[in-house]
């Protein structure tokens, strides 16, 4: 819409808002009693049959989302944000002023309604309206046309106009819930408890990842936003819990991207007694049931791919995918020079400091990881890459940890947890090394976390499961703005 139809049209709404307050209407109101939502009309009155009356009358009130006008009778539809309906208007339920003045009403403005459900001869579900009042007096009008991709970020800045005028959205939103739904009960079927641990951290923890970090005016003390709760969660493991699970946000300082908000919704849970290959089972198990409750069965789509949930998931180790899928044999047998020309040789950066576990990760990433469409869990991780996972019985080397990808993206992490306190201090030491030698994602060292260790922490098993991704998946959704209401975007170069 052109800035200068905009501030025309947003004149003529404020001209319309100043002859209510002339005539001594409130156009923003404090309540209104429904008697039903419009969803709640719906199936309440969904027995009428073609060209009847109900006899009932309702009170509901929804955002005027279109209007027909057709002489003595006229048509208004408005949304509740439950469902729309259909509105009758006529001169002889409303008197010619009241109808003339319902027919000024401005597309999206609210309104609440009184009057007799009906069903036209056409079908549709209406009320024959007998009153009305405004309820709040829109200033801005509803852009006509909000899709395509030159709209994408103005939909994603301006969600509240996204979900009014672009219905799917919604709905996409409503599967989100309803994964989040099926995750809590899911886990609390399995003997699992919710709980909730600090978002502001004096030791960010739990994932390697650069944090957010601010001050603490009463403490005198800097403070960070956490980037996982995994340290803490563990801690209530050491206290005797023996199932918790935590949906959390956490925040990461890194880039934006497709598959990356610095703001972002995640799934810890930690079960004693357990080890990754537990965690495998209830991660495959649970991710079917979802797909099953939100998309209706276990055969999906992704972005063209289609996928077949009902399988069981593939298994490799990461050396195995490397030479399976990325065509190259690697092993810690090999020295790190050669480990270098590997990488060099295959368009792979290669920090100064980095070792044998990282470059072989780093080669996984640029050769296996987006070639990985069918879920494929991906077992035994580098040691070097994952400080708190509990070493490999095989090699010592590697540790007991998983990733589940799916269509190239990391789903899940889940490690066999680490519960030996002096190798735990050891693995911190190392990750201090790596932060002075300038690795700004490295993690810090935890004393206290450590403490906890000696006091025991049973076998446990953790499971981390990005829910923002999982949506995506289950939505069929490109980005990973597309499933958070309110993503991070750059400053708005201007406002109309």
């Amino acid at each position: 819409m052109e800035t200068e139809d905009l501030n025309e049209l947003m004149s003529q709404r404020r001209r319309k808002l100043e002859e209510m307050a002339a005539a001594g209407t409130d156009a923003f109101k404090s309540n209104f009693d429904r008697s039903h939502s419009i969803e709640e009309i719906k199936k309440e009155f969904d027995v009428v049959e073609t060209g009847e009356n109900s006899g009932k009358d309702v009170d509901t009130a929804g955002r005027i989302v279109a209007r027909r006008e057709h002489g003595k009778a006229s048509f208004i539809v408005i949304d509740d944000g439950s469902s729309q309906i259909q509105l009758y208007l006529t001169i002889n339920n409303l008197g010619e002023d009241n109808y003339r003045e319902l027919l000024g009403f401005d597309i999206g403005d609210i309104i609440g309604v009184s009057g007799e459900v009906f069903r036209t001869r056409r079908g549709e579900l209406s009320i024959s309206v007998r009153e009305y009042i405004i309820l709040t007096k829109s200033l801005r009008p509803l852009p006509e046309k909000w899709h395509g991709l030159k709209d994408k970020e103005l939909r994603y800045r301006q969600r509240y106009v996204d979900l009014i005028v672009n219905p799917e959205v919604k709905e996409v939103f409503a599967k989100r819930i309803a994964v989040i739904k099926g995750i809590r009960d899911y886990l609390a079927d399995n003997g699992f408890v919710e709980v909730d641990t600090p978002m502001l951290q004096p030791i960010p923890g739990g994932a390697t990842a650069r944090p957010f970090i601010t001050f603490h005016n009463a403490l005198d003390m800097d403070i960070y936003l956490r980037i996982a709760p995994e340290l803490y969660l563990k801690r209530l493991m050491v206290g005797g819990y023996d199932r918790v699970f935590e949906l959390n946000r956490s925040f990461r300082n890194e880039g934006i991207s497709v598959r990356h908000n610095p703001e972002f919704t995640m799934l810890e849970a930690y079960q004693a007694y357990a080890d990754y290959n537990d965690m495998m089972e209830l991660t495959e198990d649970l991710i079917k049931k979802l797909a099953r409750d939100i998309v209706g069965e276990e055969e999906l789509e992704y972005q063209g791919i289609k996928l077949d949930l009902s399988k069981p998931f593939k298994k490799m180790t990461m050396l195995d995918s490397l030479a399976e899928v990325g065509g190259i044999e690697v092993s810690f047998d090999m020295d790190i020079d050669g480990l270098k020309s590997l990488a060099k040789e295959n368009e792979v950066h290669v920090d100064k400091g980095d070792g044998k576990g990282t470059i072989i990760t780093e080669l996984f990433e640029k050769l296996v990881e987006a070639n990985l469409e069918e879920p494929t869990f991906i077992l035994d991780y580098p040691k070097e890459i994952t400080p708190l996972a509990k070493s490999h019985p095989d090699n010592p080397e590697l540790v007991e940890r998983f990733e589940l990808i799916v269509v190239g993206r990391e789903i899940a992490n889940a490690f066999s947890e680490l519960t030996d306190p002096r190798e735990q201090r050891k693995r911190f030491e190392k990750q201090v090394e790596r932060r002075d030698a300038g690795d700004e994602e490295a993690q810090f060292f935890d004393e206290d976390y450590l403490r906890a260790l000696e006091y025991g922490l049973p076998p446990t098993g953790g499971l981390g499961i990005g829910i923002d991704r999982l949506v995506m998946l289950l939505t069929d959704s490109a980005s990973i703005r597309d499933v958070i209401f309110f993503p991070h975007l750059r400053p708005e170069k201007g406002r109309e």
